[in-house]
C-alpha cells in the first residue's frame, strides 16, 4: 500500500527543510499542491508591501524612485533571481509579463538571421505558441510546430530559433537544456527556453548548459503573487546585439533626458519597456526571499522523494489513474499529473475535500510537489482522500461536472 501514515509522520519529522514551511501563510486544512500555478503567501509578502505602501509610497511619494531605489527594483529583482537559474547579475532583469517578455525576446533574435523557421514544440503551453504565431506573422517566418519526440530532429539550416518551454506544463516532462541547446547551436539557431514550471522548482544551470535566452514567471514557484511580474535571462554576449521590439522609455539609454530619438540602454536594462509595478516587484521580492538559506539541490532531493511517494501511494490506492510524467527524476519537472476521463470532475471533488490540485484540459489532474512548504504526511493524506473519493464515486455527483471560467 505505499507509505504508511506512520512513516510520512516520520519522514516529516526527519526532513531538515521542514522549518521553511513557516515562510508561508498557508489556510488551515488545506493541502495545497497547486504552487506549480500559484505559489501560496509568503509570510514576508504582507509586511513588505504595507511597508512600501505606508512608509515609501505614503510618506516619501514620488521620491521613493530614488530614496528607496524603486527605479532600480528591476535589476535587484534580477539579480536575486539569477542564483536560481544558474546565471550571472547582469544576465536577468524583472520586467512585464512571461507573453510580453517572449514577444521581445523571440523578435529581438529573429532579427539576427535572415532564416525562415521558428520552430516549436506541439502541445506546448498554449500561450507560447500563441505569441510565436504573431511574431512569425509579424517577421514573416515559417512557424515549425513538431512533435515532441522529432523537435531535435527538426532543427536544421532552415531553423532561425527553437522555443521550448523547458519543464512541460501538464506532463512535467523536462528537455536536456545542455543538449538541445547545443544541438541548436551547432545547427545555427538560437534557443528561447520558458523556465516558467522550472524556476524554483528545479535546478538550473543557463550559463553551464550554453542557455543564451529564456523567459519565465514570477507567481508560480517564486510565490511572487497572482499575476507576479516575469522575468528575461539575455546571455552577456549576446546582449548588445538585441534590441528589444518595445522600445520603451525605462529601456532608454537615458530615459531622463527626454530625448526623441531612442536608443537602447547598455546590456539586459535595455528590455525593460513602462514604468515598473512596484507593488507586484516588492510581493516578489518577499517570494525569492523564501528560497534564501536554501540551495535548489537540496531542494530537488526532497522533491524528487515527495514524487516518489505520491506516485508510490496512487499506484497502490488509485490504479485508474494513468501517470503520465516521467519516473526518472532528471527527464521531470516537480509536478505530477495523472491522466483520466473525468479528471475535472476527480479535481473538484478533491478541492472540496480541501486537497487543491488542478485540471488541465482535456483529460490530466495535476499535483504540484514544492518542497518549501508540502509535507510528505500531507501527500499520504491527499492520496488517501482522493482513493476514497474514487472508490465511492462520489466525483459522478452533478455538481461536480460544474466548469467555472478558471479550471
Amino acid at each position: 500500500m505505499g507509505l504508511t501514515r506512520a512513516e510520512a509522520v516520520a519522514a516529516d519529522a526527519a526532513d531538515p527543510l521542514r522549518s521553511l514551511r513557516e515562510r508561508f501563510l498557508l489556510p488551515e486544512g488545506i493541502i495545497y499542491l497547486d504552487g506549480n500555478s500559484l505559489g501560496p503567501l509568503p509570510r514576508a509578502a504582507p509586511p513588505r508591501q504595507q511597508e512600501v505602501i505606508a512608509e515609501q509610497w505614503g510618506k516619501s511619494l514620488i521620491r521613493s524612485w530614488n530614496e528607496h531605489g524603486w527605479i532600480d527594483a528591476p535589476q535587484r529583482l534580477g539579480a536575486r533571481i539569477a542564483p536560481l537559474i544558474g546565471a550571472r547579475p547582469h544576465e536577468v532583469i524583472v520586467t512585464d509579463s512571461t507573453s510580453v517578455n517572449l514577444f521581445k525576446l523571440l523578435v529581438a533574435a529573429a532579427r539576427l538571421s535572415d532564416r525562415p523557421a521558428l520552430l516549436s514544440e506541439a502541445g506546448n503551453f498554449h500561450t507560447d505558441l500563441h505569441i510565436a504565431s504573431g511574431v512569425a506573422d509579424l517577421m514573416g517566418l515559417r512557424l515549425d510546430i513538431a512533435p515532441r519526440q522529432e523537435v531535435e530532429s527538426r532543427i536544421g539550416a532552415d531553423t532561425n530559433l527553437l522555443l521550448l518551454t523547458h519543464v512541460h506544463y501538464k506532463t512535467s516532462e523536462r528537455f536536456d537544456m545542455a543538449g538541445v541547446t547545443r544541438r541548436a547551436r551547432a545547427a545555427g539557431a538560437l534557443t528561447v527556453w520558458d523556465l516558467s514550471h522550472s524556476v524554483g522548482a528545479v535546478p538550473l544551470h543557463l550559463n553551464e548548459t550554453g542557455a543564451e535566452l529564456a523567459v519565465g514567471c514570477g507567481y508560480k514557484y517564486l510565490n511572487g503573487s497572482p499575476g507576479a511580474p516575469a522575468f528575461l535571462y539575455v546571455a552577456e554576449h549576446l546582449q548588445e546585439q538585441l534590441v528589444s521590439p518595445l522600445r520603451g522609455w525605462m529601456g532608454h539609454a537615458a530615459p531622463f533626458d527626454f530625448t526623441d530619438d531612442y536608443r537602447p540602454a547598455r546590456g539586459i536594462d535595455r528590455f525593460l519597456a513602462g514604468t515598473p509595478p512596484i507593488l507586484g516587484l516588492a510581493a516578489l521580492e518577499a517570494g525569492i526571499g523564501a528560497f534564501e538559506g536554501v540551495s535548489m539541490e537540496r531542494l530537488w532531493t526532497k522533491s524528487i522523494a515527495l514524487f516518489d511517494v505520491f506516485y508510490g501511494l496512487v499506484e497502490a490506492r488509485c490504479p485508474e489513474l494513468d501517470c503520465i510524467s516521467p519516473r526518472g527524476p532528471d527527464q521531470r519537472g516537480s509536478h505530477i499529473s495523472f491522466r483520466h476521463p473525468h479528471a475535472f470532475e476527480i479535481c473538484q471533488a478533491l478541492i472540496e475535500d480541501g486537497v487543491i490540485g488542478d485540471f488541465r484540459a482535456p483529460d490530466v489532474i495535476r499535483f504540484g510537489l514544492t518542497p518549501l512548504y508540502l509535507g510528505f504526511e500531507e501527500i499520504w493524506e491527499a492520496v488517501d482522500r482522493m482513493s476514497r473519493i474514487l472508490d465511492g464515486g462520489r466525483w459522478r455527483e452533478p455538481r461536480f461536472a460544474v466548469r467555472s471560467k478558471v479550471t
